[in-house]
């Protein structure tokens, strides 16, 4: 892939992603041809900061978890009110760690 294209890429997308791994997605980048980077800016990323909002605000119904895609963690918090507000504080502080992982992870799948 182009270099100018990957420069693009990470430039648009850096937010979406842990910070410590940007350099790991750069010489996977390198590594894949051009016809995947339709299919690398096609995935569905999760935003960290409306997660945190959505954590925020519906936190304790679970729905960040569901976004997440963590079924049982959203299960859970939904019939507990968050294990009594304890897990919705929790994650207030996580949520946007965990998006970028789940970024990462689903980056890692396409690519």
């Amino acid at each position: 892939m182009q270099q100018d294209k990957i420069d693009m890429f990470l430039m648009t997308n850096a937010k979406l992603f842990p910070s410590e791994k940007l350099t790991m997605l750069r010489e996977r980048m390198k590594e894949l041809g051009d016809d995947k980077l339709a299919l690398i800016s096609s995935v569905d990323y999760k935003d960290p900061t409306t997660l945190l909002l959505v954590s925020i605000f519906l936190g304790t119904l679970g729905i960040d978890r569901f976004m997440l895609g963590e079924t049982g963690m959203g299960i859970l918090k939904l019939l507990t009110a968050g294990l009594c507000g304890i897990l919705t504080i929790i994650d207030w502080f996580l949520v946007s760690n965990k998006t970028r992982e789940y970024n990462f992870q689903k980056f890692m799948e396409v690519s």
